[in-house]
């Protein structure tokens, strides 16, 4: 064999077994975690829980750090200049989906410039009523606003949120004329559903659990195919049978910059699902209302490009601004 071909051969060599080596020795330093959400909030807090125990299984910590901006532009940007070595973990999710259909442009692309690990946790919403309400069911929501064109006021927070656009994708699958009132947070639609100013309300399970627990409020459905462990007693949207294939909720996620090694990905992968299937972690999520929910990095590619689609066109049926 020529020498030059020996060399080239080698060479080759190298090239396919350098990611498989660096990867048995990942990770070898400590790994910075970018969260597009301010500390405290339950995104955050689902970052930190994970992160904690992801550290155990990779032995090196993993660091939060919070760059709170509009449609995870900072966070993103960093991320697409740190190295694809698997050291920069980012938190995307739903809210990356929505952003990818609700901003004119973007500096990056979900799907191409960031590599899929896996889901985390799955936030899912309730459809919720004044205790004193006599809609006491999803059936009599529909019902009513069917008898009464444009009388009924639906409550959610900001316009472009996940509650906004399922209470844009609820009216839209029900074909009911109501009035969607959003509110500039969820203390000021708590606020309006106690008064009894909406007549129904989305939001998150974990905001509503103290008026559910007091008798202030009264849930109606999970906006979802399945109950919550959240929230066990309240039946799904399927359980009701009213609006038969609605489905809607929220979920976050761990990415890293697209070309890192699949070794590395893989690695990163399993400790997200050992540590999300650990008994103290599903309870400590379910604390803050939400679920554990680990898929595999393949899983939550398809659910982000299902995703995206799925509110483009929710987003274009309410003729919701792009921001």
């Amino acid at each position: 064999m020529p020498p030059s071909l020996r060399l080239a051969l080698i060479a080759c060599g190298l090239l396919v077994a350098a990611p498989a080596v660096f990867a048995q020795s990942f990770p070898n330093k400590p790994i910075r975690f970018l969260v597009p959400f301010a500390p405290g909030g339950v995104g955050d807090l689902t970052a930190r829980i994970t992160a904690q125990k992801m550290s155990e299984h990779l032995g090196q910590q993993i660091i939060i750090d919070n760059r709170p901006s509009a449609g995870m532009i900072v966070s993103a940007e960093m991320a697409l200049k740190a190295d694809a070595d698997g050291y920069t973990m980012l938190l995307t999710g739903n809210g990356t989906a929505v952003s990818a259909s609700l901003f004119k442009s973007l500096p990056y692309d979900a799907l191409k410039d960031f590599a899929p690990v896996g889901t985390m946790a799955s936030f899912d919403m309730l459809l919720v009523t004044n205790t004193g309400s006599s809609l006491k069911s999803v059936s009599d929501v529909l019902a009513y606003a069917r008898a009464n064109p444009g009388k009924m006021n639906l409550g959610h927070i900001n316009i472009g949120s996940t509650q906004s656009l399922a209470a844009a994708l609820f009216k839209s699958m029900a074909a009911i004329d109501v009035v969607t009132v959003p509110y500039k947070g969820t203390p000021a639609l708590l606020n309006a559903l106690r008064a009894g100013d909406v007549d129904v309300a989305v939001e998150f399970i974990a905001p509503l659990s103290p008026l559910l627990k007091n008798n202030q409020a009264q849930a109606l459905a999970v906006l979802t195919d399945r109950r919550s462990a959240a929230a066990p007693g309240v039946p799904s949207m399927a359980d009701t049978g009213a609006l038969p294939g609605f489905k809607a909720s929220s979920w976050n996620a761990v990415s890293v910059r697209a070309g890192t090694p699949r070794p590395i990905v893989e690695r990163l992968s399993r400790a997200m699902v050992e540590s999300l299937a650990a008994p103290d972690v599903k309870q400590r999520m379910l604390d803050i209302g939400v679920e554990a929910r680990s898929s595999t990095p393949e899983e939550m590619g398809a659910l982000m490009a299902a995703e995206i689609i799925k509110w483009r066109d929710v987003i274009d049926r309410a003729n919701i601004p792009r921001q």
